[in-house]
């Protein structure tokens, strides 16, 4: 039996993951304060997008563990972009963990060695992007998408 593979000996595609369930923590956690923040009549949105951020999270946990990497916990906390005080800077939040989330699987995506973690990861970037449309259609930005999500 072999040992579970530390951060300081991954290759290019674990690392990747690793960053990428980084991000998704952090998403989880950011998506508690867009909750707070937020109007009342989104929080079916907010629950949905944070359920997706959970369950990506918890996918890549379980892919990271088959490939007997240890996964990183959640921070205690995150520091947030900006200062979040109103309804308006909640979703502008919504909009930077989904763009901060589509870069983490964008670089997971160039530095695939398996069709199946590649898979994953396009689908996950195009969940993010969704979701980022959604809420910059929200915010009135036009028009919603852009070209090259997760390219900064």
């Amino acid at each position: 039996m072999t040992s579970p593979t530390t951060t300081s000996t991954l290759g290019p595609e674990q690392q990747a993951l690793v960053d990428a369930l980084r991000a998704e923590h952090a998403a989880v956690f950011a998506y508690g304060i867009v909750a707070a923040f937020s109007n009342p009549t989104r929080s079916a949105q907010i629950s949905a997008d944070t359920a997706a951020h959970r369950a990506r999270r918890d996918a890549t946990i379980d892919a990271l563990g088959a490939a007997d990497v240890v996964a990183p916990g959640a921070e205690a906390g995150y520091t947030l972009p900006f200062p979040v005080t109103d309804p308006t800077t909640a979703i502008q939040l919504a909009v930077a963990v989904e763009s901060d989330t589509a870069t983490a699987w964008r670089s997971v995506i160039e530095r695939a060695r398996s069709e199946p973690v590649r898979a994953s990861a396009v689908d996950a970037l195009t969940e993010s992007a969704i979701r980022a449309a959604n809420w910059r259609a929200v915010l009135g930005v036009t028009p919603p998408t852009v070209a090259f999500p997760g390219q900064p």
